[in-house]
């Protein structure tokens, strides 16, 4: 049985690689893919009743199931939200309709409200919504003019705490992008002012450094795209113009960070082979690298789609839109600079369904992943399928950013958690509450610094985060908080660990002892006057809630 091609599918709010065609002609014959035993398995068969030919984001909620968008089929045939356990049971949520836009792209779960966000696309106009995975309440938070764009994919979360996506404005003839920021505490949408150079395909990475980066697939180099950076301001720079050589070209998924610290992307077109690249980028040099080229034979894949996962093995994991023993794609790994390829999907019907992968491979903290195919099946709508990685490792999460700051109360996402006896920043012991048996509520103790985050279950066993946490400055006290220069103050609140900066009323004091990450000794300088003390550090820059006065 074949599958129906998501190509043949109306999918307006993909912006990305239904305009690409595959790159190089389909070979002859292709060798089967390795398959591990068990590795893969359909949990789910898309139907256009309950929404079909998903593609986008799989997000993992705090009851531990995932949720995520359909583009097509549900009551309006104009996509769905949904959830499924990682068992595959599944409940449509949402259906779409003519006054929202047609759904797709995913959902970003906000760390401020614990509310879902995502897009939707129309000509008419797009959306962007905000969903309660509680109540199910659905609320249109902003509707995009012709000039801001058509929304790619979800919004991400900054390190501030607001929300940051990409618009589109291809459609119009533009040869640029947008980008937009949503002030989750306040509901304040703002179309940031520069523009993005090139078709951006989003989501945005939030990096370790604090900046957001993405792709654009056009623009650059004889418009075969770039890698960008952009900061919580709008402002962008541009950070690697492909040149369709042995780079790549057309990059339209979203890029991955490393354990090394490194940008790690695919690039759908381009290459040796002209099947699409995996590529690094170096942090803080941007120094550029090919780390493989898909060369589509032996049922290695071609014209990856969705991008990689960082997964917490250290290695990588991704799929290919096309390619395979019957040339509906491919998982693979990529392991210490060897390019592994794993699974091969095989369309409809069968022991093993599914075609055209698009979404980035996700982790659970169960440790497995999970993935959907936008077309195949039994029902040809595409599945939510899970694949067994070579040594799955269960972990906890943070939801939903891991720039995190004093007092703030954060969410910990994993399994077992209903007993947990210990909560550590580091090797700093938090103060927790318990949620349920798949979250708690962490405080960020003062005397944290950057590293991961764990917790010790009621057995004894400690589960450690696959990330580190990165802890943003604040002062919540002087002491004295008056006095003449030359006075030692004692600057109190937390992340001040690497601070390289203290100032009074704006000018820079010599003398800075950081005595813990919680506490500063400073010393007011010459010409310092009355105003506020700030602190600068590698995470970030604070300013006391008072004045220091000086006599």
């Amino acid at each position: 049985m074949s599958a129906t091609r998501i190509s043949d599918v109306p999918r307006t709010n993909w912006i990305g690689s239904l305009r690409l065609a595959a790159a190089g002609a389909l070979l002859a014959a292709l060798a089967a893919l390795p398959i591990q035993g068990q590795s893969y398995q359909d949990l789910y068969d898309f139907d256009c009743t309950s929404g079909c030919y998903p593609y986008g984001t799989l997000t993992q909620g705090r009851n531990g199931n995932l949720y995520g968008t359909a583009p097509s089929g549900g009551a309006n045939n104009l996509g769905t939200i949904f959830m499924v356990s990682t068992a595959g049971a599944y409940t449509r949520l949402f259906d779409f309709d003519s006054t929202t836009g047609q759904g797709g792209g995913g959902l970003t779960l906000a760390s401020l409200d614990g509310n879902f966000y995502g897009t939707t696309a129309s000509v008419t106009g797009s959306t962007l919504f905000q969903f309660n995975p509680t109540t199910s309440a659905f609320n249109v938070v902003h509707t995009f003019s012709s000039t801001e764009g058509i929304p790619v994919g979800p919004p991400v979360e900054g390190k501030d705490r607001n929300l940051y996506g990409l618009g589109s404005l291809l459609d119009d003839g533009k040869t640029t992008g947008t980008a937009y920021r949503l002030t989750v505490s306040t509901g304040v949408f703002d179309l940031l002012p520069k523009p993005v150079p090139g078709d951006p395909a989003g989501p945005l990475l939030l990096a370790s450094d604090g900046y957001l980066y993405g792709a654009t697939d056009t623009g650059g180099t004889k418009n075969n795209g770039m890698v960008f950076r952009m900061t919580t301001a709008g402002a962008i720079a541009k950070i690697y113009l492909f040149t369709d050589g042995n780079d790549g070209a057309i990059p339209n998924a979203p890029l991955a960070q490393g354990e090394d610290g490194n940008l790690y992307g695919t690039a759908s077109a381009g290459g040796f082979y002209s099947n699409g690249t995996i590529f690094e980028l170096t942090l803080p040099s941007y120094g550029f690298a090919t780390v493989d080229a898909f060369d589509g034979a032996a049922g290695g894949g071609r014209d990856p789609d969705a991008g990689l996962l960082a997964a917490s093995d250290g290695n990588f994991y991704g799929t290919t839109y096309l390619g395979g023993t019957d040339d509906f794609g491919t998982i693979f790994e990529m392991a210490g600079g060897s390019f592994i390829p794993l699974f091969s999907f095989s369309g409809g019907g069968g022991a093993v369904s599914g075609a055209d992968p698009t979404t980035t491979l996700m982790e659970d903290t169960n440790g497995m992943f999970y993935g959907l195919t936008s077309a195949g099946g039994a029902n040809l709508g595409g599945v939510f399928y899970t694949f067994t990685p070579p040594n799955p490792k269960p972990h906890i999460s943070l939801c939903c950013n891991w720039w995190v700051i004093l007092d703030e109360q954060v969410t910990i996402i994993g399994q077992n958690l209903t007993g947990v006896v210990n909560v550590y920043f580091g090797s700093v012991q938090a103060q927790f509450r318990p949620g349920s048996d798949t979250y708690l509520i962490a405080d960020v103790p003062s005397a944290a610094i950057d590293g991961p985050v764990s917790v010790t279950l009621a057995t004894g066993l400690e589960v450690e985060s696959a990330q580190s946490v990165h802890i943003l400055p604040k002062i919540t006290g002087l002491d004295p908080s008056s006095g003449p220069v030359g006075t030692q103050v004692g600057i109190v609140g937390g992340g001040f660990a690497g601070t390289t900066e203290v100032t009074f009323g704006g000018v820079a004091a010599s003398n800075v002892t950081v005595v813990t990450p919680a506490l500063i000794q400073a010393t007011v300088p010459p010409g310092a006057a009355t105003g506020k003390v700030g602190v600068v550090t590698p995470n970030g820059s604070a300013k006391s809630p008072k004045k220091f006065t000086v006599n």
